[in-house]
């Protein structure tokens, strides 16, 4: 035995078991993926605001590029699957994209990825209610606080976002909802997902053609929009749908939650955006009603 596996009473040490540095490395790969999904806030808000680049260039560059890397990563895991990608999702990947790009004109990082992830989680537990799961009246008070929260936030006043972008930015978390919907079960995420982000190509060259009057691009903008379609995005999903298999549905709900946060941390960070009174209080309710929401077990199932 290793004499440096005995402590100084004689007794061996405990050595980590094979499920503990499993369940280091799920955590490890999950925080990865959360900081590359804020990071998608980041780099865009810092793209629009810093260098010269324009909104629908920057959905491009960052739609083709992300497109390139999951293409190659799914070539390389997939393992005879078989792609079930979709034009109604890549539609709906495109008005994400879209919508998010064009709301970080003005938005702050913090309150876009509020707003995106708000949308995101009302859009899934409304589709939940719609399919027929019931709601019990905790479940209620959570989505209301998380709306009362929302509503707060875009109210008219001296620290109010502007109310079109944040209804793009809405919108845009409405569309990631109804993808993620779609793409719910798929026998290779991966896969689909570099599939849908093809098809969603010939949708933003669209856009940048109808656009081009106020086509502008730089060194730096470009490197932002790669960096976000390629690693932020490409390679973010791509860990994130690793992992995902392995957590339970209330322990994705929980790290999940950790995406605005980490987004306002880095914006303060990196951007120099000051946390507003108005944005706190909002995120706390927002934040607190999802919560409430996502981990309350519903009461009835119906058959719907």
């Amino acid at each position: 035995m290793d004499p440096r596996s005995i402590e100084p009473s004689g007794t061996p040490s405990p050595q980590p078991s094979a499920a503990g540095r499993s369940r280091a490395w799920v955590v490890a790969l999950a925080g990865l993926a959360m900081v590359a999904f804020a990071s998608n806030s980041l780099l865009c808000r810092l793209a629009l605001r810093d260098t010269r680049i324009d909104a629908a260039s920057f959905t491009t560059l960052r739609i083709v590029s992300g497109a390139c890397v999951l293409w190659v990563l799914s070539r390389w895991s997939r393992r005879g699957s078989r792609s079930t990608p979709n034009w109604p999702s890549a539609l709906a990947l495109f008005a994400y994209a879209a919508g998010f790009s064009f709301a970080y004109r003005s938005l702050s990082a913090a309150t876009g990825s509020l707003l995106l992830f708000g949308a995101v989680q009302a859009t899934m537990m409304g589709a939940a209610v719609w399919a027929g799961e019931r709601i019990s009246a905790i479940q209620k008070a959570g989505i209301l606080l998380a709306l009362g929260g929302l509503v707060f936030l875009v109210m008219p006043g001296l620290s109010a976002p502007p109310l079109v972008d944040s209804l793009l930015m809405a919108g845009a978390g409405v569309a990631w909802g109804i993808y993620s919907l779609r793409g719910k079960g798929a026998e290779a995420p991966i896969l689909a997902t570099g599939g849908n982000f093809l098809r969603a190509v010939p949708l933003v060259a669209g856009l940048s053609l109808v656009t081009a009057s106020h086509l502008s691009l730089d060194g730096a903008g470009i490197g932002y929009a790669v960096a976000s379609g390629a690693l932020a995005s490409g390679v973010g999903y791509a860990i994130w749908y690793k992992v995902l298999p392995v957590l339970k549905s209330t322990q994705a709900a929980i790290v999940q939650l950790s995406v605005p946060v980490l987004a306002a941390c880095g914006a303060v960070v990196f951007l120099g955006e000051s946390v507003t009174p108005r944005l706190a209080c909002a995120a706390l309710a927002i934040l607190a009603g999802i919560a409430i929401a996502v981990f309350e077990r519903p009461s009835v199932r119906s058959s719907r």
